[in-house]
């Protein structure tokens, strides 16, 4: 790719934490319940430790339920979980006598892994939590209270050729260095043996991840902590201030990377394939646009992470575009075959005569000049992180290339990481994913009765949902709730009108940014209407052939681009919302019914059109969902039971139970059900076919 001459720009600070602790809040707890207060004080401050980075540890004398004695019990962060936002239970509790005891079993660094085995021998109160591999670090080392956290300062530091002489520059000493060394057992000895040989340090830098520090009191070793990552980031901010970072900028934001990123994903997304398709996720942050419009931009990135916690979830490397070539497709689909192949040769180069078999060889990270940062993984929540993680990655890059150079991982030892078998053992034990994680859906109508239960439906089983509707306030409710129930990264909202072709595109637009493309469409915005012929004006014909027919055509019609992209990847499927009415005459709706009726028959085009595709396209016929309706909350209601001749309040929801072969209700989650398996695999070898979840009605069978 071209770049332009460098220009100078202000580099991004480091942010500089303060102390939150609050003396009233921790005068209340306990020593166990302190523990956890200085962790998620230490966790929920993204300045001082990444998501899921770091662990914090106390020693705290219990009781013995055993022997009823006073014990030394080690409370350490247990594996996996977040020191932002876990609870009690997520600390391993282990007998410290028995943790030191185990070095009668260590022979060397090849018993790293052995050691891990006999932690939970070691195991206090019978606590479930499994320790981590980090536990060595805070039981070998001799104090009350022990903090190990990983924040963008600190790593530049440990990431950097001139971090050991910075480090005896901010310190004078009393922080130690420790050169490169896998956490695990051999750490801890190392460890431990550096601080018995110098007396007076008050926390030691682990070259290429993180800082070590502890103090005699839960608040003391907070501020520490604290204080020790504000140094390095005041110092830190004084070098970046003397040169622009990474050389300059070259490649101005583009104004229109948004668009730019809407049309590159799914593009992107459709080549990846593999077991499981992906979710996307975009983000054009100062960090991001700082690093990739930059003059060192191609050299450092080829680099790769420095830090085990940003490589595990960042891959060796990541995928450069060039932004002058987005629009070719050859040129994208040779980029990730040859990131496949490179990924190859290196498992190839690197792995042991005991390495798990080689995993997905797609990029995780994607990065485009002028554009932003691209990420993709197996759920949203995962792209999330990883895109997260290369942010941090790029500020440890900008801090280290200020002091020196910066020094990523080695690629054996990366790999080692990479293909540990104890991080494989973890990956194996993780439960198996959700029939439609991976999968991308957008519904219409979507705060309505029907919209609302299918979406529900979908996020159960892991798909992540784009809502659309014309009404704001609504679908905003709706979404905020199913942020609560689901989590904020598989749902959003976007308002729009499905006669308004403009708000359709964007709509669309805004899933393929959002997730990066689309597998499922659910159009299912309505309106309804009675009225006998005479009295059906030409604008309430038009009214329903807008929303329930070109309504269907233009939102089809957009999910259509984005769905022939996932061919290779067992394609894509829309689901109609259409009526028995569509199938079945009906006495005065005349322009509601015969709408639905061209949608059932656009449907059934669409999925001759859709096949050499892979999309398939289905309808489900519905009647008289009345409960959790807001077509059945207006006119609609009134003008069907004035059509039936009787009361509009119970004896309507009466009639239609009864006129029913069943005698039973149709419930939204009742045509949610029937979505859920034309949508998914179960429906693979369907397409062209209408359901009927109407409790049964003879003029409604389709054969």
């Amino acid at each position: 790719m071209n770049m332009q001459n460098p220009v100078s720009s202000a580099a991004i600070p480091f942010a500089v934490p303060s102390s939150r602790w609050d003396d009233g809040v921790a005068a209340t707890l306990s020593p166990a319940e302190l523990l956890l207060y200085r962790s998620n004080l230490l966790g929920s401050d993204l300045t001082v430790t990444n998501f899921g980075g770091g662990n914090t540890s106390a020693k705290i004398r219990e009781i013995d339920p055993l022997t009823g004695d006073q014990v030394d019990v080690l409370w350490v962060k247990g594996s996996g979980g977040d020191i932002g936002s876990m609870k009690i239970d997520g600390f391993s509790t282990l007998y410290q006598d028995k943790l030191l005891g185990l070095e009668k079993h260590y022979g060397g660094p090849d018993d790293d892994d052995k050691m891990v085995g006999y932690l939970p021998h070691c195991t206090f109160n019978l606590n479930p939590r499994a320790a981590s591999i980090d536990t060595p670090l805070h039981s070998l080392l001799p104090f009350a209270h022990v903090d190990h956290v990983h924040p963008d300062a600190i790593i530049a530091l440990a990431a950097s050729s001139g971090g050991e002489a910075a480090t005896k520059e901010i310190w004078g000493g009393k922080i130690g260095w420790l050169p490169w060394k896998r956490p695990g057992y051999t750490l801890g000895v190392q460890l431990r043996d550096f601080v018995k040989a110098n007396p007076g340090v008050e926390g030691v830098m682990l070259a290429g991840h993180g800082i070590i520090c502890w103090a005699d009191t839960a608040k003391s070793c907070y501020e520490h902590t604290v204080q020790l990552i504000a140094d390095a980031a005041k110092y830190l901010n004084a070098k970046l201030a003397e040169k622009p970072a990474f050389g300059g900028q070259v490649v101005s934001p583009n104004p229109d990377r948004a668009a730019i990123a809407a049309d590159l994903m799914p593009r992107l997304r459709g080549l990846m394939t593999g077991a499981r398709t992906k979710v996307g996720h975009y983000s054009d942050d100062a960090e991001a646009l700082e690093f990739v419009g930059s003059a060192e931009f191609l050299r450092l990135a080829a680099l790769g992470t420095s830090c085990p916690d940003h490589f595990l979830r960042t891959k060796i490397a990541p995928l450069p575009l060039d932004p002058a070539k987005l629009q070719d497709d050859a040129y994208l689909a040779d980029q990730i075959a040859a990131y496949r192949d490179m990924y190859a040769a290196y498992y190839e180069r690197c792995k042991r005569s005991n390495s798990p078999a080689m995993r997905d060889a797609n990029p995780i990270v994607v990065l485009v000049p002028g554009v932003g940062r691209i990420t993709f993984a197996g759920d949203k929540t995962t792209a999330r992180l990883a895109g997260e993680f290369y942010g941090n990655a790029i500020n440890v890059m900008r801090g280290a290339e200020a002091i020196g150079s910066y020094i990523a991982l080695d690629e054996q030892e990366a790999f080692d990481i990479e293909y540990w078998l104890l991080e494989e053992a973890k990956l194996q034990r993780m439960p198996k994913p959700k029939p439609l994680v991976g999968k991308i859906a957008l519904v219409t109508g979507g705060a309505g009765g029907i919209g609302a239960a299918t979406a529900a439906r979908l996020l159960a089983d892991g798909a992540c949902v784009l809502l659309a509707d014309r009404d704001a306030n609504a679908i905003e409710e709706v979404r905020a709730g199913f942020a609560k129930q689901f989590g904020k990264d598989v749902i959003r909202a976007a308002v729009c009108d499905v006669t308004d072709e403009a708000q359709v595109q964007a709509a669309f637009d805004d899933c393929a940014r959002e997730f990066g493309g689309l597998d499922i469409l659910v159009a299912n915005a309505g309106i309804a209407s009675s009225a006998p012929i005479e009295e059906t004006t030409v604008a309430l014909w038009r009214k329903n052939y807008d929303v329930l027919a070109e309504g269907y055509f233009l939102t089809a019609r957009a999910a259509f681009p984005l769905m022939k992209r996932m061919k290779e990847q067992g394609g894509a499927s829309i689901v109609f919302i259409g009526s028995k009415n569509g199938v079945a005459a009906a006495t005065n709706a005349s322009a509601y019914a015969s709408a639905k009726a061209a949608a059932n028959h656009l449907a059934r085009c669409l999925a001759l059109e859709g096949a050499p595709f892979g999309i398939r396209v289905n309808t489900v016929n519905p009647d008289a969902v009345i409960k959790g309706s807001k077509i059945w909350d207006g006119d609609w209601r009134k003008e069907r039971a004035g059509a039936h001749g009787i009361d509009s309040g119970k004896e309507l929801e009466e009639h239609y139970r009864q006129r029913s072969m069943l005698k039973r209700d149709v419930l939204p989650s009742d045509i949610a059900e029937a979505v859920y398996f034309l949508a998914g695999d179960m429906s693979a070898k369907s397409t062209g076919n209408m359901i009927n979840v109407d409790a049964g009605n003879a003029q409604a069978f389709t054969r």
